[in-house]
């Protein structure tokens, strides 16, 4: 008798494939927060439309990953818990965490110890996010992490590490933050507080296959791009907007991009044309991807709007930001740079810097300890339909929500909460 196609099956259901309901790395699979799921709830709380709720072993900003039946996120411990009482960098742990997607139960929990030294745990520096910022990806047989001065670890998708490569010993006040991306066989890491580079990894190995140098104080994640039949990895970097080949890290094109020192808002990418926003002068601009040299004076438009921290999203030709100090909530006509409406959240929510999730006709922001503020995606008006917390949990929020298969999936420093129509 013939066993191999019996083992074969084995193997392909003990491995996760990726399927177009998985919410792969920083803000899903196309990386810029919009999914097609539907009949999503609108309310929550404690007791309403909860199928789960999980205790973490630690805080974290990290978005949590959706593949297959599991769910990945990283988490840390150890150091930096508590403002009051930081304990000794010695101690500090970052965890990868594997959930079952249905029911929530632990399947695996991973740690690695920090490298030191680590930047300091101070009020309002990486006391605003942490030590496990940066969200995990996979391209479906492998996990690939970004831990800053501890550099990029790969695992199998049950938590074995495969290999680990160093980007940089640098550290920063504000901590790192940016996550990786994979493009063919290469994962991409914007190492730019590590050691001021744009580093692409050999997925396989962690050999370093390429190095851009010169990318400084930038948190953004590069997005990969779509245009005029090639793939781009574009990133915001402090004023400038640059195009690479992933393959090779060489330049495809530049423009002029937000006017500030820093740069942490992610880009997005919509039928080949990139939007950007960012730092405190709060720009944001369009530029058609797929061009080449200086495309400068191709840029299609700019207006003084936007964020500082969070990342922009898009919802049937409109781009939604949310001021991430003042609370005030943009609709800008994708097409044009019209401004639709520029309206305050009610109640006015303090920091936000988790970046909203288009889905359903919504839109999903929440702020750091005021709740998720659910918006009807409209360019019509601001029309909040509602703002939803946990009285049982008012840890903080800084992660975007995951969303797949009817249901939304929420981290606090707490808890992560799987969240779904009852």
């Amino acid at each position: 008798m013939n066993r191999v196609p019996g083992v074969l099956l084995l193997l392909l259901l003990a491995s996760p494939v990726l399927v177009a309901e998985d919410w792969i790395g920083f803000r899903g699979g196309d990386h810029f927060g919009a999914a097609k799921t539907t009949e999503l709830p609108t309310e929550w709380g404690d007791q309403q439309n909860i199928v789960w709720k999980r205790e973490l072993p630690g805080p974290g900003s990290s978005c949590p990953v959706l593949i297959g039946q599991r769910v990945y996120l990283t988490c840390y411990s150890g150091y930096g818990e508590n403002a009051e009482d930081p304990g000794e960098q010695s101690s500090l742990v970052r965890h990868v965490v594997c959930l079952d997607r249905d029911s929530g139960a632990p399947l695996w929990k991973k740690d690695f110890p920090a490298k030191l030294p680590e930047s300091k745990y101070q009020p309002g520096f990486d006391s605003m996010h942490g030590y496990a910022t940066s969200t995990l990806t996979s391209d479906g047989e492998r996990l690939y992490a970004f831990f800053g001065v501890s550099g990029v670890y790969c695992l199998d998708m049950e938590g074995n590490q495969i290999w680990q490569a160093d980007v940089g010993d640098k550290t920063h006040g504000w901590g790192s933050g940016a996550s990786p991306v994979v493009h063919g066989d290469i994962v991409i890491v914007n190492a730019s507080i590590e050691s001021n580079s744009l580093v692409g990894l050999d997925k396989h190995t962690g050999e370093e296959k390429w190095r851009v140098e010169g990318i400084d104080s930038c948190w953004a994640t590069p997005l990969l791009v779509e245009a005029n039949g090639r793939t781009e990895a574009v990133l915001n970097v402090p004023r400038r907007l640059t195009s690479y080949d992933p393959a090779t890290g060489e330049e495809l094109w530049h423009c002029n991009g937000v006017d500030d020192g820093y740069l942490c808002p992610s880009i997005i990418a919509v039928d080949g044309v990139v939007y950007a926003t960012g730092a405190r002068r709060n720009q944001s601009l369009a530029v058609p991807a797929g061009g080449s040299g200086d495309m400068s004076e191709k840029v299609l438009w700019r207006i003084d709007k936007g964020s500082n921290v969070n990342s922009l999203v898009y919802h049937d030709g409109y781009l939604y930001l949310l001021h991430d100090k003042n609370g005030v909530a943009y609709c800008v006509d994708a097409k044009s740079g019209e401004l639709m409406y520029e309206e305050r959240l009610r109640p006015r929510p303090d920091i936000m810097y988790a970046s909203a999730t288009a889905a359903d006709g919504k839109i999903y922001a929440s702020s750091r300890f005021d709740g998720t503020f659910v918006l009807k995606a409209t360019p019509d008006e601001l029309e909040q339909l509602v703002v939803n917390t946990f009285e049982s949990d008012d840890s903080r929020v800084n992660a975007a929500m995951a969303v797949g298969e009817g249901r939304l999936f929420l981290r606090t420093d707490k808890a992560i909460y799987c969240i779904g129509a009852e």
